[in-house]
């Protein structure tokens, strides 16, 4: 069995996403997790490329949630 190549879709997906506008929406980060999970399995590649976009992830301190 080969080696799933999901995490480099999801960090292009994510570079894609960062660009667009700077930032990533709730939507955006579940179309990435959607291709982590698609195979049935989120390997240590997928789990990698996760941590790696939620850490870049910043609250918008101009959001008026309450």
């Amino acid at each position: 069995m080969s080696e799933s190549r999901d995490y480099l879709e999801m960090s292009f997906k994510s570079i894609e996403c960062f660009s667009n506008d700077g930032k990533l929406d709730a939507d955006e980060l579940g179309k990435i997790v959607a291709i982590a999970e698609r195979d049935g399995d989120v390997d240590q590649n997928e789990i990698r490329v996760l941590r790696n976009i939620i850490s870049q992830i910043k609250p918008d301190l101009a959001s008026d949630c309450g």
